[in-house]
């Protein structure tokens, strides 16, 4: 039997790596950046590791 569909919402915003941990984007970096710290917008331009609790129901989603 299939595993049913991809979540298609989930697979745009989550990538699955080689080694099988789940990346996403940091929220916060699209607009008002004026008003956020250096720290901050630094540190939203980098992409982060998912929780290993949530990387599973996101790749369950996703397969």
């Amino acid at each position: 039997m299939g595993s049913g569909k991809t979540n298609k919402g989930i697979a745009k915003r989550f990538k699955i790596t080689a080694t099988g941990k789940v990346m996403h984007r940091k929220p916060g970096h699209r607009h008002l950046l004026r008003t956020k710290s250096v720290k901050q917008r630094r540190s939203a331009g980098q992409d982060r590791c998912l929780a290993k609790g949530m990387a599973k129901r996101v790749k369950a989603a996703i397969h």
